[in-house]
This record gives C-alpha cells, sequence and structure tokens, in this order.
C-alpha cells in the first residue's frame, strides 16, 4: 500500500490549498534538522516535503487522489498516451526554501535574546549587525509615476545576506525614468517639444499636447516664436512627491520647420512683409 500523503500532513482529502501551506510550514519547522535532533526527525522532515510536493500541485494531486501512489509514481493513461511518473528530487531543503523564500523562519530564535550578546556570551561574540542597504535601481515609465503603480518585484534568495548574527540588509529602489516617446523631464516639470512651421510660428498657431493621464489639451500661442521661446502652462507636469495634490508645470519648445524652397512671389511677398519699413 502506497503513502498516505494527507495522513503525512494531518490533513484529510477535503484539505484546501490553504490547509495543505499551512500544515506544511508547521510540520516542516517541527522537523527541520537545525531545530530537531531527534532520532527520525530527518525522515519526517523528508516526508513532509514530498507530501507538500505532491499536493501542492493540483495535477499530481488530481493523480495520487484518484490513482494512489502507484499510479502517481508509475504513470498513468491520458488523452495523449501515458503520463511520465512523478518522482520525488528527494531534496526537501529545496522545498523548504522555495516555501520561505530568502526568509529565515527561525529569526525569532535570535529576536528573543539581546542583540549585545546574542549566543555568543557576555564578551559580544554573536553581536548582530545590520549591512548597509542594497540599492536597486528600479526603471519606471512616466505614466506609472505619474499615476502610481504596483510593482513585483523578484529578491534572490541571498540578497538581504540574512544569518543568525545578520539583520537583514534594507533593499532601496531608487527609482529612474525610462526615456519617453514624449516628453523629457525636468525635475517636476515636463518638456514637450512642438514641431511649427515657419508660417504659424511668425503668424500664431495652437499646439495640442497629449498628457500623460490620456487628455488632449489645446494651448493657444500668440507670441512669435523665436528662437530659445518657450511656453509654460502651469500645472500641467509631474506630481510633486512632498505633495503630491501639486503638479509642476508643462514646458513647450518649438522645432521651427523652415520650408525647403520659396517661389518668386513668395520671396518679393516675404520681403515686403518683413524687410521693409512700417
Amino acid at each position: 500500500m502506497g503513502q498516505d500523503y494527507y495522513a503525512v500532513l494531518g490533513l484529510t482529502r477535503k484539505a484546501t490549498d490553504a490547509d495543505i501551506k499551512k500544515s506544511y510550514r508547521k510540520l516542516s519547522l517541527k522537523f527541520h534538522p537545525d531545530k530537531n535532533q531527534e532520532p527520525g526527525a530527518d525522515l519526517r522532515f523528508k516526508q513532509v516535503a514530498e507530501a507538500y510536493d505532491v499536493l501542492r500541485d493540483p495535477k499530481t494531486r488530481a493523480i495520487y487522489d484518484q490513482f494512489g501512489e502507484e499510479g502517481l509514481k508509475g504513470g498513468v493513461p491520458d488523452k495523449d498516451g501515458w503520463t511520465p511518473g512523478y518522482t520525488f528530487h528527494g531534496d526537501a531543503g529545496r522545498v523548504f526554501k522555495e516555501f520561505f523564500g530568502g526568509d529565515n523562519p527561525f529569526a525569532e530564535l535570535f529576536d528573543s535574546y539581546d542583540p549585545e550578546v546574542g549566543f555568543g556570551g557576555i564578551h559580544g561574540r554573536g553581536r548582530r549587525k545590520q549591512d548597509p542597504p542594497i540599492e536597486r535601481e528600479l526603471y519606471l515609465t512616466l505614466e506609472e509615476v505619474y499615476k502610481g503603480c504596483v510593482k513585483k518585484m523578484k529578491i534572490s534568495r541571498r540578497e538581504g545576506d540574512q544569518g543568525p548574527n545578520n539583520i537583514p540588509a534594507d533593499i532601496v529602489f531608487i527609482v529612474k525614468d525610462k526615456p519617453h516617446p514624449v516628453f523629457k523631464r525636468d525635475n517636476d516639470n515636463l518638456v514637450y517639444t512642438a514641431t511649427v512651421p515657419l508660417g504659424k510660428a511668425l503668424t500664431g498657431c495652437v499646439v495640442d499636447v497629449p498628457t500623460l493621464d490620456g487628455r488632449l489639451i489645446s494651448i493657444p500661442i500668440n507670441d512669435i516664436v523665436k528662437p530659445g521661446y518657450q511656453k509654460v502652462v502651469p500645472t500641467e507636469g509631474m506630481p510633486i512627491s512632498k505633495d503630491p495634490n501639486t503638479k509642476g508645470d508643462l514646458i513647450i519648445q518649438f522645432n521651427i520647420e523652415f520650408p525647403n524652397q520659396l517661389n518668386p512671389e513668395q520671396k518679393r511677398m516675404l520681403k515686403e512683409a518683413l524687410l521693409l519699413p512700417p
């Protein structure tokens, strides 16, 4: 008769995923070799790991529920022929680390001692220390910075360098802007470059500017657009970190398009308009 994985975890077949995780957490901590040196604890630790490895996966659990351990490990027929049998990799420590991630589940054992003494005696040989913060760059689009966002970050297991005498280092994310196809950022201001033909630069125009929140704002330009001229639109920039209800400005810069050629009549008209005294 094969193993009863549910019994190993102290569960019934009606157990939910949450029940399986809860039981594995409790039993793996109870029988972990670093905590329990009693005879048989190491074997129980491995059995608990294998039971959890089978029951945490809906596919292997379904096969086990229907065919038992023999069918699970020997393979069963399916629509494509025959499923390969399940084999536990045998690394109970790997299952444990995957479950707890990079955290040390025994940290509370150390936290209950005087941090100046720890396990090293009264001379401070076990003093706990915290390593300097670890800095990581986090690139966001301007839209994400403008509206706010949630990012899921994968932290490698040794990232914080936690150990019995080490307080895990803080991981500091330094937010940086990804290049944007429309805007450049200047602190809390947004810079937009509008391309206008020479005629409109001299006579006036309306510039349509898309915003990071999906609007389209129309800005009338009544001044003569000279080299270096820019139009400032208040409160259409980035939210200010110290006061998110307040925003920086939108700064419109101009790229003036000159005609490639003019016919004689156009040249004459321009001379009359621009070169003759008023």
